[in-house]
């Protein structure tokens, strides 16, 4: 795909300076722009390069001025940042835009789709399926019985949805998600063997959620696991049965949350950590990576380590902790100097 610069202009509501009618067909840091390519300058650190660079288009904000010559041409726009990821959701939506039904794919009699819907070869869409418009499935992705999918819901390749799973509008299913497995549930008998605990509820998704590849969410045992309206989940996150997060809360990668914990709304969880199960996180909650949480966290708390500590009181405690060995030596000579007394 082409776009000269007044057609990128036009979009990002800018003012080309320049060469209206180059044409760029691609993407590039600033720093490395070739003939073609459109870049954008946001950060001042990155300023030097919008004089070297070969990109045929940059995109800066209003306020920049050149102090020397230059070959690029400009759209200036009120904030670089903000219009160049703008025009990256703008550049997904033409990539994406796929419509029609792909062969081979098996639709069940009784599934039903919505207007403008894409589903990819080797798709499988289960009894009583119901997909909303402008839905958007990738090859090769599984979806159960009795599944709902709301609109412009995106789910892409090899993807597997179980049975009654819920999706709302406007969310974005990642490669590789398993939603709606068996949760982790079985009990032991007197001779210590395993009898696994049927595993009868769902999971319910709300809008505008993204979970990222290989990312797995537990059905419920009774009841639904459910990520609320805003969720953003990173890759490989384990999402146990019955656990419950909060609108707007953002978990990063190999995040594991074991079953029936409820975590609240607007939290940030670094990557790899652990939380325990039957356990209630407030709301604005901050973890910082590798922590492991195994209690009740109240609303507005940061912490880090493992077992997590207030964030603070684990600084202060690190303090220390690197200088264990020179304190225990301190330690160990003042108690000889006192036997020798």
């Amino acid at each position: 795909m082409k776009f000269t610069a007044a057609q990128i202009a036009g979009i990002l509501e800018g003012e080309v300076d320049g060469d209206s009618d180059i044409e760029v067909s691609k993407l590039s840091k600033i720093e490395e722009g070739s003939e073609g390519s459109l870049t954008f300058l946001a950060n001042p650190k990155y300023t030097p390069y919008i004089y070297t660079t070969q990109a045929s288009i940059t995109i800066v904000d209003k306020a920049f001025t050149a102090e020397n010559p230059i070959s690029t041409t400009l759209i200036r726009v009120e904030d670089a940042y903000k219009s160049f990821s703008k025009l990256l959701e703008y550049y997904n939506q033409v990539k994406l835009n796929k419509t029609g039904i792909e062969q081979p794919v098996f639709i069940a009699e009784t599934a039903k789709y919505g207007e403008n819907v894409y589903l990819g070869a080797f798709c499988y869409l289960g009894e009583n399926v119901k997909i909303g418009d402008n839905v958007k499935i990738y090859p090769n992705v599984y979806i159960g019985d009795n599944v709902s999918i709301a609109d412009n819901v995106i789910v892409f390749a090899g993807a597997k949805l179980y049975s009654e799973t819920v999706i709302g509008k406007n969310s974005v299913i990642h490669s590789g998600v398993i939603v709606g497995a068996d949760g982790f549930g079985f009990t032991p008998n007197e001779k210590g063997e395993y009898t696994k605990v049927p595993q009868t509820g769902n999971v319910v998704i709300g809008e505008n959620v993204d979970i990222g590849a290989g990312t797995t969410i537990d059905r419920a045992t009774l009841g639904s696991t459910v990520i609320k309206n805003g969720v953003k989940l990173d890759n490989q996150i384990q999402i146990a049965h019955n656990v419950e997060i909060g609108e707007n809360t953002v978990i990063a990668a190999q995040t594991g949350i074991a079953g029936s914990t409820k975590i609240g709304k607007n939290c940030i969880f670094g990557g790899q950590v652990g939380i325990a199960g039957h356990i209630t996180i407030g709301n604005n909650v901050r973890v910082q990576a590798q922590s492991g949480i195994g209690r009740n966290v109240k609303d507005n708390e940061t912490l880090q380590g493992s077992p997590a500590l207030n964030y603070g009181d684990y600084n202060k405690s690190y303090v220390h902790f690197k200088n264990l060995p020179k304190i225990i030596e301190r330690f160990n000579t003042f108690e000889k100097n006192i036997k020798d007394e």
